[in-house]
């Protein structure tokens, strides 16, 4: 049954919001804030379960017209996706509560964004958007969630209430700072996104979902999974000219011979079996090294 319901939630797949939890771990190590245990800890569950949650709703929803592919009973794999979800937004709502509005405001659009993915009368998924979706939800909300509740107040942004104003104050340098180090995770995250719908086009347009390679196009698509990479390397080296990063993190771009033959390798042939995989390759490998660049940038400016 265990086997079963981690094939339904597909766990495997989860490096994407795990990868994207500890970069901001290591960017929170870099600059030398203290990490509230309690606060991480109930975060990293929040978050993976509704991971999970997400998942196991696509998979419910697509086993409408595919019974045969739902690992689960039915009615097991429903239960199972109330109470993920029940869990999660108690302990998001938990979150908000020792925290602030701000907390609670990017939870919910986090968590409407997890459910029309995949649920609704026009799910994301079916859009020409699951790639920007899923970079950002993953790459870029959940390090500024996990920043933002670890950092002291002010230091990315203050949202404050008044009877008759409600007021946004932004410290420009510290959220720019935060965006570039999203880059990296977004633009690996969509493009694992972007080269199953390259691998499927066929098959979506068959079922009715109109991909974003579907509307740009085989070609384009393929120039845009390779512009994402190398927009992933440009974003540290940046941060690094900016005085945001140590040059030490330029580590990261030793891996860059690997993630070329993968898109080389991917570019040639777009098979969902044999190919796919190179997207996955290569957001662990990037990912394994701008945390580890990042980390070991923290050792070298503050020891």
């Amino acid at each position: 049954m265990i086997k079963n319901f981690f094939k339904y939630v597909e766990i495997m797949t989860k490096i994407t919001s795990v990868f994207a939890f500890l970069i901001t771990l290591a960017f929170l190590f870099y600059s030398g804030q203290p990490v509230n245990a309690r606060l991480t800890a109930v975060f990293f569950l929040s978050m993976f379960l509704f991971d999970l949650t997400t998942t196991a709703i696509n998979n419910y929803i697509d086993s409408r017209d595919y019974p045969e592919m739902l690992p689960l009973p039915r009615r097991p794999a429903l239960i199972a996706i109330f109470v993920m979800f029940a869990v999660s937004a108690g302990l998001g709502l938990y979150l908000a509560w020792c925290t602030d509005a701000v907390v609670l405001i990017t939870g919910i659009l986090c968590f409407a964004c997890g459910v029309c993915y995949t649920y609704g009368p026009v799910p994301i998924s079916r859009l020409p958007l699951g790639e920007v979706f899923s970079g950002i939800f993953q790459g870029t909300l959940i390090p500024f969630l996990l920043f933002y509740m670890n950092a002291p107040k002010g230091t990315l942004l203050t949202l404050t209430f008044a009877s008759d104003a409600v007021t946004l104050t932004v410290v420009p340098f510290e959220l720019l700072t935060l965006l570039l180090l999203c880059v990296v995770p977004t633009c690996l995250t969509a493009n694992i996104m972007l080269a199953n719908n390259i691998c499927d086009v066929e098959a979506d347009v068959k079922a009715k979902r109109f991909t974003l390679p579907f509307f740009i196009g085989v070609k384009h698509a393929l120039a845009l999974f390779a512009g994402l990479y190398y927009i992933a390397y440009l974003a540290p080296c940046l941060m690094v000219v900016l005085g945001m990063l140590h040059p030490v993190c330029l580590l990261y771009l030793l891996t860059f011979p690997v993630i070329q033959k993968n898109i080389s390798g991917f570019c040639k042939k777009q098979i969902k079996s044999e190919t796919f995989i190179t997207a996955v390759q290569n957001y662990i490998v990037l990912m394994s090294a701008y945390c580890f660049s990042v980390f070991l940038g923290g050792v070298v400016r503050n020891f």
